[in-house]
């Protein structure tokens, strides 16, 4: 099976753990911290937590940007923990339509801002930047907390600044789909010394350490805490980030290219003005094949081509269907019932990429 994305170990990944798993600390050592001015490095932003998931790290930054009891305008096509960990901070999402590439609308955010809004949560639609200047500019003019869930778009541009020092706080993820993985986990960064010392101490337990074995509690907290050992696969993989990214593209560009002419669906690849991590290759069917979507899927992994769905939109789901009862929103149905993710990742090669491409092609022509 040809998944739609999956992680690249590789022997100096392996060295790097085992060397780790060698060291006295296993966590909360200094292998985190150093990955985490690695990241700071990388991205060109002053902080960086890591934790032992994304879904914490978003838990943490909308803790520190104090967004109980509040609003935050976001988008419903996300893996639901965007929205989860709202709830779970007793802040209601509010969803606003998405565009053709499956990033928010930032030309429709403003008519839902309340005297209740705060923030605006956007994600970068399968490593695709959304339109930062715009969002921080309404986020400015309204006085909102701008939080970017950058899960899937590490190694990404916006008119080539680094995803991850553009919003209040920007959340990545190393899940094994990502760009680079650290087996689970993820990151917060932000140029906010407030945000960062609050989420350091949701990180851990609400502990202020002060000296010899004294510490203090000041708040709850969790433990959200990222360990040596992810830390230092974290480390190895960062140094390939760029060639992973230059892999996914230069596939992403194949298919672009492939794909030019079909009757079946269009590519959202050859729309990227801004550099993707390419984390995900969505297509979107034609209307006419929408019934057809389950036939496509099957046929497809009957084939061993792991294709899948990205997203669902989140108001759907049963969790969420008493509390947005009405809600249809046409953009985000039209992009459901359209998209599909193929391969698209750095352990594939061109000729993988011919391979699938012409498969997809023929179950297409079959239906």
């Amino acid at each position: 099976m040809q998944p739609y994305s999956t992680q690249l170990i590789q022997e100096d990944d392996i060295a790097s753990v085992i060397q780790t798993l060698r060291s006295p600390l296993l966590t909360q050592g200094h292998i985190i911290e150093k990955f985490e001015e690695d990241l700071c490095q990388f991205c060109e932003v002053k902080y960086a937590l890591g934790f032992n998931s994304a879904t914490s790290a978003l838990y943490a930054a909308y803790n520190a940007c104090n967004l109980g009891g509040f609003e935050a305008i976001t988008t419903p096509i996300s893996f639901v923990a965007t929205s989860n960990m709202l709830l779970q901070n007793h802040s209601m999402p509010i969803f606003c339509d998405i565009k053709s590439d499956g990033n928010i609308d930032e030309n429709k955010i403003s008519s839902l801002i309340t005297p209740k809004t705060k923030a605006i949560v956007s994600i970068d639609y399968g490593g695709k930047s959304v339109e930062v200047e715009k969002i921080q500019q309404i986020a400015k003019n309204n006085k909102l907390v701008f939080i970017s869930d950058s899960s899937h778009s590490i190694g990404g541009r916006f008119n080539n600044k680094r995803i991850g020092s553009l919003a209040d706080a920007t959340i990545f993820s190393f899940h094994p789909v990502k760009p680079i993985t650290t087996i689970e986990g993820g990151a917060l960064l932000t140029n906010s010394k407030d945000i960062y010392e609050k989420a350091k101490l949701i990180r851990s337990h609400g502990v202020l350490k002060k000296h010899l074995w004294c510490y203090d509690v000041i708040t709850n907290g969790f433990n959200f805490r990222m360990n040596e050992i992810q830390a230092a696969l974290g480390i190895s993989q960062l140094k390939k980030l760029e060639e992973f990214i230059q892999i996914r593209e230069e596939i992403a560009c194949f298919y672009d290219n492939f794909f030019a002419k079909n009757p079946f669906f269009t590519t959202l690849h050859q729309n990227n003005i801004h550099q993707s991590s390419n984390h995900l290759y969505p297509i979107l069917i034609n209307p006419n094949l929408f019934e057809k979507k389950e036939q496509i899927f099957q046929k497809a992994l009957k084939e061993k081509i792991g294709i899948q769905i990205h997203y669902k939109p989140i108001y759907q789901f049963s969790y969420y269907k008493d509390r947005y009862p009405q809600m249809f929103l046409p953009q985000a149905e039209y992009f459901y019932n359209a998209e599909i993710s193929i391969p698209c990742h750095q352990k594939m090669n061109l000729q993988m990429a011919k391979q699938i491409a012409e498969q997809l092609l023929t179950i297409f022509e079959t239906l």
